[in-house]
């Protein structure tokens, strides 16, 4: 519309007008805040989207690293019984073992054992003098 408006005009002077560009536009103060109130909200919109797909990545992010951890915690776990389980059996073979080759060291040894883990110096125990458990302290009978 200003080409074609200022064309004819200047056809006078010699001059053809090619293209028109405008570099600025001066609006009324209220028009203006208006246009940069939209402009904010537009871009506090986008930024809140931006925002808003950033906490989603974060949750997903958040559950992949629970999961994994669980994983290796879980297999953490299996392989330490497994290990655990063959010690058990291995010691069970070499008890076994020792209980078969003499059946009254192995008792003793066990209720020494007893004794360490179930015994301090605050116990205080209340047995009869036939009690199985003190049977150690009795002294040694002869066959």
């Amino acid at each position: 519309m200003i080409m074609e408006q200022a064309q004819p005009k200047l056809t006078d002077f010699g001059i053809e007008l090619v293209d028109v560009k405008i570099k600025r536009v001066n609006y009324v103060e209220q028009v203006r805040d208006a246009v940069y109130g939209r402009m904010i909200a537009e871009r506090r919109q986008v930024a809140e989207k931006y925002r808003s797909e950033g906490r989603g990545e974060a949750s997903n992010i958040r559950g992949n690293k629970e999961r994994d951890l669980q994983e290796i915690k879980s297999e953490a776990y299996k392989i330490a019984e497994e290990i655990k389980g063959n010690a058990d059996a291995e010691a069970t073979n070499i008890y076994a073992s020792a209980y078969g080759v003499d059946p009254e060291f192995y008792s003793f040894l066990k209720t020494l054992e007893i004794y360490r883990t179930s015994l301090d110096k605050s116990s205080t125990l209340v047995l009869s003098t036939d009690s199985d458990f003190m049977k150690y302290f009795k002294g040694i009978t002869q066959p």
